[in-house]
């Protein structure tokens, strides 16, 4: 084999006290594609960030091309040709895609910008994608997916010799998907060196080369053949067996804690939705994307307004005008979008608990004591890794989902809804999330769970109910419910 086009050696990176990575080694080759893989807070956007140079290694050295590596900023790497895709977008959305694939180099023509040769150039990176949509268009207003495009389209045109894919279709459709795929394998012929970091594992197989494993901090494990069985890779990132990953579910109580009847949202999103959650219970909430299953959750919540129907509360009728009012009532929601919408992510761990709970305090001057207390309380009832000083943007995806579920639930809630509570989430971490919903099951609460993962809905549900275009298809007990029961109602 040729030699690597980069080289890791010994590679540490610590802040303060912590210690994220501890003497990683690692070879890329060009034309292959290698799978990195861990929980989330196993090091890999760390190690991806030192490699792509927007953070510096506490010890250890790289070479690129046999020479030494040191990238003292991004831009340091994108010249050499390391090109890192963020997991989270970077797009400028008030700019076109043409401007924010070209940023910071926009080619010019007699001392002003050529953009005619700007919009040509980008319009044959979407074309490599099969993204059909105008360079000129503004960025404003694209889906997420195409979004998603349009940062991968930045890094093609940039040439790049070693690409970093951090979680590239998170945000995609099986379209999209594919046509990424498709140019991965164009870029792996063309001796392009690929990282690849995702947590589907179905996706590793089907792409990658070979596949590292990382664990807190270090590199735990190598397979050379991307077909090794999942379960063994699952078991080198988590450190344990996976003999059970849902949780035994325990039996509801007779009494409904929320019923819903007729419920039609503003929008016309969901029509005629009618069922009742019991104390104790998971109910699950299935259906295709567009079914209407996070509008229907999001009116319960009091976020959206319906048009018709009702929500009770032990019994008695509700109007939820805001989520304000919903949580009054004992009624709690985790959203999709965690950093948009769960947390301040620019803010400390300590401060997002407190502000979900001010009324714990009375109403007092809340003194440093009082907020740290109270965070450590919340931080270690529910697994946090993280100190209550941290930023909540320094927390792995798995330990700010807890953050967001960890501030609703020290309320002690009647009814909880968690809307694809673990999205963007590895399957170790996965386990421990799973242990919170059933754990709040038998402390009696009422709880509702949307998940497009058909795996996880029929294994921490005690009924699903399966949502198609807006209407409720049916629901399904537990010992109806299997995949292929869940999509005949699906897709009725």
């Amino acid at each position: 084999m040729t030699d690597p086009v980069l080289s890791l050696r010994g590679i540490s990176k610590r802040y303060g006290p912590l210690q994220v990575l501890k003497n990683v080694s690692l070879d890329v080759y060009a034309g292959e594609v290698v799978a990195l893989l861990g929980e989330n807070g196993a090091g890999k956007s760390t190690l991806s960030g030192i490699i792509a140079g927007s953070r510096a290694p506490s010890e250890g050295t790289m070479t690129w091309r046999g020479q030494p590596y040191a990238p003292a900023s991004p831009r340091e790497a994108i010249d050499k040709g390391v090109v890192l895709i963020h997991q989270e977008l970077q797009l400028l959305p008030e700019l076109s895609i043409a401007e924010n694939v070209f940023l910071g180099r926009w080619p010019t023509k007699n001392g002003v910008v050529d953009r005619d040769r700007m919009v040509r150039r980008a319009q044959e990176q979407l074309s490599r994608l099969n993204l059909h949509i105008p360079a000129t268009r503004k960025v404003a207003g694209l889906s997420t997916a195409n979004q998603q495009l349009v940062e991968i389209a930045k890094a093609l045109a940039l040439d790049a010799r070693l690409l970093i894919l951090d979680e590239p279709t998170a945000a995609l459709g099986g379209a999209e998907t594919e046509a990424l795929f498709d140019q991965v394998r164009k870029l792996r012929a063309e001796g392009v060196g690929i990282i690849y970091i995702s947590h589907r594992m179905e996706e590793i197989k089907q792409i990658t080369d070979r596949i590292v494993v990382l664990r807190d901090g270090e590199r735990v494990q190598e397979f050379a053949d991307s077909a090794t069985p999942v379960r063994t890779i699952v078991e080198s990132m988590v450190g344990r067996s996976l003999d059970r990953m849902f949780p035994p579910l325990p039996e509801p109580q007779k009494r409904s804690v929320l019923e819903v009847e007729g419920l039609t949202a503003a929008d016309g999103s969901f029509r005629n939705v009618s069922f009742h959650v019991r104390a104790g219970e998971i109910l699950g909430i299935a259906g295709l994307v567009g079914a209407g299953r996070t509008e229907l959750v999001r009116a319960i919540s009091g976020a959206d307004p319906i048009s018709a129907g009702k929500i009770r509360l032990d019994g008695q009728e509700l109007s939820l005008r805001t989520p304000a009012d919903a949580i009054a009532q004992g009624i709690v929601m985790v959203p999709e979008d965690r950093k948009d919408q769960g947390l301040i992510v620019g803010h400390r761990i300590g401060e997002n608990l407190v502000y979900a709970n001010l009324d714990h305090f009375g109403g007092h001057w809340i003194t440093p004591r009082m907020k740290r207390d109270f965070a450590d309380r919340a931080i270690s009832k529910f697994g946090v890794k993280g100190r209550g000083d941290q930023l909540a943007s320094d927390l792995s995806g798995g330990n700010q989902q807890k953050v967001v579920i960890a501030k609703w639930l020290t309320r002690d809630p009647k009814v909880v809804v968690l809307d694809e509570p673990t999205r963007g989430i590895d399957v170790g971490a996965r386990a421990g999330i799973y242990e919170i919903i059933v754990n709040l099951a038998r402390r009696g609460v009422a709880v509702i769970v949307v998940s497009s993962d058909l795996e996880e809905v029929l294994g921490v549900s005690n009924r699903i109910l399966v949502l198609a275009q807006g209407k409720q298809a049916g629901i399904l007990d537990r010992d109806q419910a299997n995949d292929v029961s869940v999509m005949e109602l699906a897709t009725i």
